[in-house]
């Protein structure tokens, strides 16, 4: 099974090619951007199953997905995030992806969507999808908007102004600016008071 991981983070390619090239049928190949992505899609492709990180470089949102189906031939496309929203999940569904995995997902989940999504299956952890009536439920919650909400668990993540920004593909002053938004939102003194008041709302 030949599969293809693009993401920007060098310990996620690393760690995640690592621990499915333990298994006997998998081969990984990876990139850092989905210009490397789209290219190597070319040359060496189709792969058996693509996943994509949604924040990495090129990837413009969803945009990013409809150039990696295209390229790889039918073959499965999925999408990975550590931030990204069920809202994002559904939509990367709906415009044609395999399945969507959080990078906190567990080893051995990962292992078997990875096997779900080359058989044709569709994968996205229960779980994940249901955080979003949690954060609709709560009103200090739904005052948010998709962006804010997922500034707000980069904060609750522990991750600096800087790590966010990369993580979503945004500049440094915009995370700033959002996160002055959610503090006064949140009616929050600072981001650690904000972070905390988050994940009390369960937005973790």
């Amino acid at each position: 099974m030949n599969i293809l991981l693009a993401d920007d983070h060098e310990l996620v390619r690393d760690t995640i090619s690592a621990f499915l090239e333990r298994e006997d049928d998998m081969k990984v190949s990876v990139a850092s951007d989905l210009a490397s992505a789209s290219e190597m899609m070319t040359r060496e492709g189709p792969f058996d199953l693509v996943l994509l990180d949604y924040s990495m470089p090129g990837m413009n949102g969803l945009e990013g997905l409809a150039e990696a189906l295209a390229r790889n031939a039918g073959k499965p496309v999925a999408v990975i995030s550590g931030t990204a929203l069920p809202d994002i999940a559904e939509a990367a569904l709906a415009n044609g992806a395999s399945g969507f995995l959080p990078k906190t997902i567990p080893a051995k989940s990962l292992l078997n969507a990875v096997r779900f999504m080359a058989a044709g299956e569709t994968y996205v952890p229960f779980a994940f999808l249901a955080q979003r009536e949690t954060q609709a439920s709560h009103p200090m919650l739904s005052n948010l908007t998709t962006r804010e909400a997922e500034v707000l668990r980069g904060l609750i993540d522990g991750r600096s102004n800087k790590e966010i920004a990369r993580e979503l593909g945004l500049q440094e002053v915009t995370i700033k600016l959002h996160v002055k938004t959610l503090c006064r939102k949140l009616e929050a003194r600072n981001r650690t008071h904000a972070a905390m008041i988050g994940r009390d709302a369960g937005a973790s």
